[in-house]
């Protein structure tokens, strides 16, 4: 799980301005009060958002869950008021680790991926755990199925889990700062047995990932920012930036249920959830645009764009405004608490 650090005694006022701005920047609900629009998640035990998946049942609504030490709980998010409308409680998965992912197969299941490693590869195996979509929006307890999971190449720290919407087979994206792996998951995942994932592909620095509605693009995004793949055979092709919002910690990214759009997530309390548009479907080599913020939310949210990713040698100081006040209060917060550890 991650934390925040808490305001140290005698923090500079101009530091504590910028924490403030940090924590203040998510979008309010859409005023015209149509769904798939930029919101904000209003539920207090909504923390820590770690993934996002638009209902194949439920126009303009989002299933979420928080990050570790959480329990067994899916949340139902309404996008048109960003309030929660069913809360599931999976039983039969035993005490959920460190879920990080989530995703909806083309069989209408919800599949939830408890992948994180926060060790970087200090567990041995990890989880998904699945159940159907709810027909009804309201509280329920469901059975879900739970699957073994290991990588052919050794245990590692994971975020993002995507099923593909026309095979169902289901994808792993290992996080890590120096470059992760696309995994592939067997044909059909097997309960009672190990489910090996094996490495077919590279990718950057990934904290959340999700295929376009007919499966040909797969969105990955990091902290700064996200690139779209071209996806044939099971395997990533050519690559795009997108326009991804600056958001105080960027941890999840889903399509609209009709692919017209990205909605980005991040952690925190009343995390802000923001609309890119994306024409052309989000394909790479559509000659279309590279995607655009929608207009709402914050101007913090709205300007962060470019989509460099953090490997890329032209993208060396350019991660954007967002970026420079993260290390800046960071580094401030550093000194203040040494300066007072000397004093």
């Amino acid at each position: 799980m991650r934390s925040y650090p808490s305001r140290p005694a005698g923090l500079a006022v101009p530091a504590a301005a910028l924490l403030l701005l940090l924590g203040a920047a998510c979008p309010a609900v859409a005023a015209d009060g149509k769904p798939d629009r930029d919101f904000t998640i209003e539920d207090p035990r909504i923390t820590e958002s770690s993934g996002l998946a638009a209902s194949r049942l439920h126009p303009g609504i989002y299933w979420t869950h928080n990050d570790s030490d959480d329990g067994p709980y899916v949340f139902a998010v309404d996008s048109r008021t960003g309030k929660t409308v069913a809360t599931i409680t999976m039983r039969g998965v035993g005490e959920p680790r460190d879920v990080e992912g989530i995703s909806i197969g083309p069989d209408g299941d919800i599949y939830v991926g408890d992948i994180g490693d926060n060790l970087d590869g200090s567990w041995n195996h990890v989880w998904i755990y699945r159940f159907p979509e709810p027909k009804a929006l309201r509280d329920a307890t469901v059975t879900a199925t739970q699957y073994d999971v290991k990588y052919a190449d050794g245990a590692r720290n994971a975020e993002a889990l995507m099923v593909h919407p026309t095979t169902g087979r289901v994808y792993i994206a290992s996080k890590n700062e120096d470059g992760g792996g696309l995994y592939e998951g067997p044909a059909k995942l097997t309960a009672g047995s190990t489910n090996t994932f094996r490495r077919v592909g590279e990718v950057p620095w990934v904290t959340d990932g999700a295929f376009s509605p007919d499966g040909g693009s797969l969105v990955l995004r990091s902290y700064f920012s996200a690139r779209v793949y071209g996806f044939e055979g099971g395997r990533l092709g050519e690559s795009r930036a997108v326009a991804a919002p600056f958001q105080r910690q960027a941890e999840s990214v889903t399509y609209t249920a009709d692919g017209s759009a990205l909605m980005f997530g991040s952690e925190g309390a009343r995390s802000g959830v923001v609309r890119v548009e994306v024409e052309g479907g989000g394909k790479p080599g559509s000659g279309q645009e590279q995607g655009k913020p929608s207009g709402g939310g914050s101007p913090a949210e709205r300007g962060a764009g470019a989509g460099r990713d953090q490997g890329e040698e032209d993208g060396k100081g350019s991660v954007g405004l967002g970026a420079v006040i993260i290390v800046g209060v960071a580094a401030l917060w550093f000194a203040l608490k040494r300066k007072r550890g000397q004093g």
